[in-house]
C-alpha cells in the first residue's frame, strides 16, 4: 500500500425508469382498489397463487381463472426486524411474516401489527387491516398490515409444505 491518502466521495444516486405491469399483474394490482386479493387456480396441479400470473410456475399450465381470496391466513414464518422501515414510521422491532391466506398455496410478506412483537407464533391466525377506500393505491401496501384474529392457532403440520 503507498502513503497516497484515499478519497472518498459520497454522491446520491438516483434511478428513474417505468414499469409497465402488464395485463395479469394490473389485474391484481387493480383489485387492491376494490379492497380485493386476487389469486388464480392452475388447472393441472390445482395449487392457488398469488399474486395472479399468466403461467404455473411449476408446471408452466396457463392459468385459466382468477380466485378471489381471503382477508385472513396464518403465519408460516416471520421475522423480528430491529432497522428502520423507509417507506412507513414504524416502532423498532417490528415484524415482518409470510402469511398463508386461507385458500391459497403460497404465502405473501407484509408486516404484523397491533400485538407484541415477543407474542407472535408460527401458526397465529391473522386479518389483513386496510387502508380506507379513499386511500388505497393498486398494491400491497394498501394493506396497512396484518394483526391477529384471536382464533386458535393452526397446526404447523397443516401449512408446512406450502411454497415461501
Amino acid at each position: 500500500m503507498s502513503d497516497e491518502q484515499l478519497a472518498v466521495l459520497r454522491s446520491p444516486l438516483r434511478l428513474a425508469y417505468t414499469h409497465t405491469a402488464g395485463e395479469t399483474s394490473s389485474r391484481f394490482l387493480r383489485g387492491f382498489l376494490e379492497g380485493r386479493i386476487l389469486g388464480c387456480r392452475c388447472p393441472v396441479c390445482d395449487k392457488v397463487y398469488v399474486p395472479l400470473r399468466a403461467n404455473c410456475p411449476i408446471c408452466v399450465s396457463p392459468m385459466t381463472g382468477e380466485v378471489e381470496l381471503a382477508h385472513t391466513g396464518t403465519i408460516t414464518k416471520f421475522c423480528i426486524v430491529n432497522l428502520p422501515f423507509a417507506a412507513r414510521n414504524i416502532e423498532i422491532p417490528y415484524v415482518s411474516a409470510s402469511v398463508l391466506l386461507d385458500g391459497a398455496d403460497v404465502p405473501i410478506f407484509h408486516l404484523i401489527q397491533e400485538i407484541p412483537y415477543d407474542e407472535i407464533r408460527i401458526g397465529m391466525r391473522v386479518q389483513a387491516v386496510w387502508e380506507k377506500p379513499e386511500e388505497r393505491v393498486p398494491g400491497l401496501e394498501s394493506i396497512m398490515h396484518f394483526r391477529p384474529t384471536g382464533e386458535p392457532d393452526v397446526e404447523i403440520d397443516l401449512f408446512e409444505d406450502a411454497d415461501a
